[in-house]
C-alpha cells in the first residue's frame, strides 16, 4: 500500500492520505460518539415521541397528541413542582455565584495555606450526596446544633427544618450552595489567574481604589468565566434532583417537590412514562429557553 501511494500522482496521493487521516480521526471519536448516540441522543429523540403517547412500558405506546400537555396544565402537582423549581433556582444561582466569587477572590491572594482551603472548599462537591444529606438532616433537626445556635439569639421552639413546609426549601438551598460553591470557586479562580497583573498595576497608578479595580478590571476580565458559570448553575438548578430526593424526598407534603422529582415519580413510581416524558419535554424547553436568553443577553453586552 505504501509503495502504491508513493508511486501515485501527487493529487491522488494527497487524496489517499486525506481519506486515511479522516478514517483515523473518525476512529478516535467513534467510541465517544457511539456512546453519546446510544445513551443520550436516541433517548432524547424517543422522549419527544413518547411525550405524545400514553405508555406504561407493559403495553404499547398509544399516540394521544397533546393530551399529556393539556393534563399538565390542569395538574396542581406539576405547577407546584414548577414553582418550587423556580424558587430554588432564583435563590440558589445568585447565592452560589456570590459565594464562589467571594471565595475565589479571597483564595487568589497571598493567604497562607490557600491550597489547603481550596481543597476544603472543593471537598463537599465530591462527597457522597447520601452522606451529605444524613449529616445535614441531623444538623437541621429540631434539637440539632443549628436550632441550638439560633436559640442563643432568642429564636426558640423552631421545628426541624426539613420537617417544616416553610423551612425545608431554604434548608435544601443552603446545603446546595455549600455543596457546589467549591466547584464553581475553582472555575472562577482559574478565570482570575488569566487576568494580566499589569491591568491592576495600571489601574492603581491611575488612582483606582480596590473597589474600582474590582468593577473595572476583575469583573470585565471574568465575564467569559462568569457567563459560563451562570449558564451551568442555571441548568443545574433547574434540574436539581439528587439532593432533594435524599434530603426531603419532596416533602413535607410537596414543599420541596421539583420538576425532576415530579418526572421521576410519574415515570418510575406511578409507571406513567408517557406523562413523565411530556413533563421532561417541558423542563427541557425551559432550560433551552433560559440558556438561549442568556446567550443573547451576553452577546448584546459584548456588542
Amino acid at each position: 500500500m505504501s509503495s502504491t501511494v508513493a508511486g501515485a500522482p501527487p493529487a491522488r496521493r494527497r487524496g489517499t492520505l486525506k481519506v486515511r487521516n479522516a478514517i483515523i480521526g473518525y476512529s478516535f471519536i467513534a467510541p465517544n460518539f457511539i456512546g453519546f448516540a446510544l445513551l443520550t441522543l436516541v433517548p432524547v429523540i424517543l422522549l419527544f415521541y413518547y411525550g405524545f403517547t400514553d405508555w406504561n412500558v407493559f403495553t404499547g405506546a398509544t399516540f394521544t397528541g397533546l393530551d399529556n400537555f393539556q393534563r399538565l396544565l390542569r395538574d396542581a402537582s406539576f405547577w407546584k413542582a414548577l414553582t418550587n423549581t423556580l424558587y430554588y433556582s432564583a435563590l440558589h444561582i445568585p447565592l452560589t455565584l456570590v459565594t464562589a466569587l467571594s471565595l475565589a477572590l479571597l483564595l487568589n491572594t497571598g493567604l497562607r495555606g490557600r491550597s489547603f482551603f481550596r481543597t476544603v472548599a472543593f471537598f463537599p462537591y465530591i462527597t457522597s450526596i447520601v452522606a451529605i444529606a444524613v449529616v445535614w438532616n441531623m444538623l437541621f433537626s429540631e434539637t440539632g446544633p443549628i436550632n441550638r445556635f439560633l436559640a442563643i439569639f432568642g429564636l426558640t421552639d423552631l421545628p426541624g427544618w426539613t420537617a417544616s413546609a416553610q423551612l425545608a426549601m431554604p434548608a435544601v438551598i443552603l446545603v446546595g450552595v455549600w455543596r457546589e460553591m467549591g466547584y464553581y470557586m475553582l472555575l472562577i479562580l482559574a478565570g482570575l489567574q488569566t487576568i494580566p497583573s499589569q491591568l491592576y498595576e495600571a489601574a492603581a497608578i491611575d488612582g483606582a481604589n480596590a473597589w474600582k479595580r474590582f468593577w473595572n478590571v476583575t469583573i470585565p476580565g471574568l465575564r467569559p468565566t462568569l457567563f459560563f458559570v451562570t449558564v451551568m448553575l442555571t441548568i443545574g438548578s433547574l434540574k436539581v434532583f439528587d439532593l432533594i430526593l435524599v434530603m426531603t424526598d419532596g416533602g413535607p407534603g410537596q414543599a420541596t417537590l421539583v420538576l425532576s422529582q415530579f418526572i421521576y415519580q410519574k415515570g418510575f413510581i406511578e409507571n406513567q412514562f408517557g406523562y413523565a416524558s411530556s413533563s421532561a419535554i417541558v423542563l427541557f424547553l425551559i432550560c433551552i429557553a433560559i440558556t438561549v436568553f442568556q446567550f443573547i443577553w451576553n452577546q448584546r453586552k459584548d456588542s
